[in-house]
């Protein structure tokens, strides 16, 4: 039996996920003073589920991380409470973005989430990837753009002025 497998009660599980989520508005606030402690509270409201981070990368307006989720929590309650929770934990440590985020919802309302199965390595190694790729990406021009969840080309019109 692989190593990685966990087990509750009377349940054998290797449940893993890729997870995506945006701040409101893909608000490039994740960088500077509030990486690390977004950081933190993720951590923290993970192992409060019994919830394992494998990896995980803060992009600029983005977070990916791979996490084993019991199969007794469902993915979609989980990153309920994960993004429910750290808003609330993180308008209470920054008092000043309640002005900017007027309702305390930090999070965008979806989510993008995939199963690893097998592909531990492989998405570990992109997730780990994610800083170089958002450099390169921003060095497409300004009418370019690769969306994160799909990774499609998105191409924008130029303004007139």
């Amino acid at each position: 039996m692989p190593s990685d497998v966990n087990s509750l009660a009377h349940t054998k599980w290797n449940c893993k996920y890729h997870v995506v989520f945006a701040p409101k508005y893909r608000r490039q606030i994740i960088y500077g003073k509030l990486k690390q402690d977004i950081g933190m509270i993720l951590r923290q409201l993970s192992e409060r589920k019994g919830v394992e981070i494998i990896e995980a990368q803060a992009c600029k307006d983005h977070i990916h991380m791979m996490v084993s989720i019991p199969p007794k929590i469902s993915v979609a309650s989980f990153i309920g409470y994960l993004k429910g929770k750290s808003s609330l934990m993180i308008f209470d440590r920054h008092a000043n973005l309640k002005y900017r985020y007027g309702n305390r919802k930090f999070w965008c309302k979806g989510y993008y989430v995939d199963t690893v199965g097998r592909n531990k390595k492989v998405i570990a190694e992109y997730i780990r990837n994610q800083i170089q790729e958002d450099v390169v990406a921003e060095q497409l021009s300004m009418f370019e753009h690769i969306d994160p969840f799909t990774g499609e080309e998105v191409k924008r019109s130029k303004k007139k002025k």
